[in-house]
């Protein structure tokens, strides 16, 4: 016992040496870094009072400082800002559902505005913007060297007034102007409807409807298909959805997960760090599914499809996602003011992170741009193949029934409302022919719908 407590206390004594021996230089450090950021505060401090009295024109004090405190936040990443009152009040009514504007998610690269994604059923939609362009003036007004919010002011407006916008656009040669009439936002989180035997629930945004929304749709398009199993499967269409709270993404996540892993975030401290798990119970009773992404689908989205896909509850299809992989935290400041401050990554429950990289779809379909075409409906059906049934005097078939033939022709019709599908949408036309597919095969080589152990993804 007498050398078990001489050698504890040894370690102790040894662990007050070295706390001794590197206390100075650390405490140095410390001081050293402490008076630099001193410095740098009476610097500030300088700055200011000489914009104050010595600028060609008289400065608002609180705009100024508001000013500097946005740039200081910018400065670490696109998606860190201040919020001003009106700004935070803004962003609490936007995850509410309602708000005035345009109907665009943007962020801001190399000093451009970039649509993340116009939201369905908006102006900015109806007038035809898309996930990618680069919004480059407003009415006139060149956004480069602004703020993402200075740029925001810009686009903002009473409801009812129009705005131009030069957009650049991938594939086109040269810039062009947009004409949007902004208009009263109403966001419709969850739409769901049902195209041939598939229920597809297209979701355009995480905020706080998301998931009842998207429970109450599905239960809806179940009792009119009058039960589950007349469904082949289940689209989620996460296309042109910018995300929003973590917490919807949760929600619809687990909604389709048996059990194990949605997702984890990483702080800079590992005490920092969430992990988030799905609980017993599918909404889909194990139907197949796919999954619907494109360069517009973002964070919350990206967190959904992540999970699905790694747990191989579902089939991804689509291009490749935004691949904003981080997490904001919304700090109240005082003055009724609030920041906007990235805190941590996320991770899939396999344990990547898609920070800049994004979700790659399992199945690549790119969407077709809509190319005009000046042919008549005459000449469609002058184009249109004649088949044996079109001559004249031909047999009838006398092998088929009447309800047989009724049937054949019944199948032939869901068949060619399927292909006029794909002119309005052809990656939701692959989507539903996916699991029509899978349906058609039958139970044998349903689609793998374990649920991995994710318990030790992340660590």
């Amino acid at each position: 016992m007498k050398k078990l407590m001489m050698a504890a206390a040894g370690g102790t004594v040894l662990g007050l040496v070295a706390t001794t021996q590197f206390a100075g230089p650390l405490i140095a450090q410390t001081a050293t870094a402490d008076a630099n950021v001193y410095e740098q505060l009476d610097l500030f401090g300088d700055i200011f009072e000489r914009i104050r009295q010595g600028y060609v024109e008289d400065v608002d004090d609180k705009k100024l400082i508001e000013a500097a405190i946005n740039g200081m936040l910018t400065s670490l990443d696109p998606h860190s800002s201040y919020l001003s009152e009106d700004d935070a009040k803004d962003m609490q009514v936007q995850t509410r559902g309602e708000f005035g504007g345009l109907g665009l998610e943007v962020t801001q690269e190399e000093g451009w505005v970039k649509v993340v994604s116009p939201i369905d059923d908006t102006p900015a939609a109806a007038a035809g913007m898309m996930a990618g362009d680069f919004i480059t003036a407003v009415d006139g007004e060149n956004v480069l060297g602004l703020t993402l919010d200075e740029a925001l002011e810009l686009l903002r407006g009473p409801v009812g007034s129009e705005v131009i916008i030069t957009v650049v656009r991938e594939g086109s040669t040269e810039p062009f102007d947009v004409s949007i009439i902004r208009d009263t936002i109403k966001l419709t989180a969850v739409r769901a409807r049902t195209e041939g035997k598939a229920a597809v629930l297209r979701v355009t945004t995480f905020n706080a409807q998301t998931f009842p929304n998207l429970e109450e749709g599905l239960k809806e398009q179940i009792e009119e298909a009058g039960g589950i199993e007349n469904l082949d499967g289940i689209v989620l269409d996460l296309r042109n959805n910018p995300g929003g709270l973590l917490n919807q993404a949760v929600y619809v996540s687990d909604a389709f997960l048996e059990g194990g892993e949605i997702v984890s975030t990483r702080g800079r401290a590992a005490a920092d760090g969430d992990r988030y798990n799905a609980t017993p119970g599918d909404l889909a009773g194990g139907l197949p599914m796919v999954v619907l992404i494109n360069g517009g689908s973002a964070s919350a989205s990206e967190i959904v499809a992540g999970a699905l896909q790694d747990h191989r509850r579902a089939i991804v299809v689509g291009t490749k996602s935004f691949g904003k992989g981080s997490v904001q935290t919304v700090v109240p400041l005082q003055g009724n003011g609030a920041m906007r401050l990235t805190t941590a990554r996320y991770y899939t429950p396999s344990g990547r992170s898609i920070q800049n990289l994004g979700i790659s779809p399992d199945i690549i379909v790119e969407q077709p741009m809509p190319v005009p075409s000046d042919e008549t409906e005459e000449d469609q059906a002058a184009s249109t193949m004649r088949s044996e049934a079109d001559l004249r005097g031909t047999l009838s078939n006398d092998s088929l029934t009447e309800d047989e033939i009724k049937q054949i022709e019944e199948d032939r019709a869901r068949a060619e409302e399927a292909a006029k599908l794909r002119d309005d949408d052809y990656q939701l036309a692959y989507a539903i022919d996916i699991l029509k597919g899978l349906h058609a095969l039958g139970p044998q080589v349903k689609v793998d719908l374990t649920v991995t152990d994710a318990s030790s993804a992340g660590n």
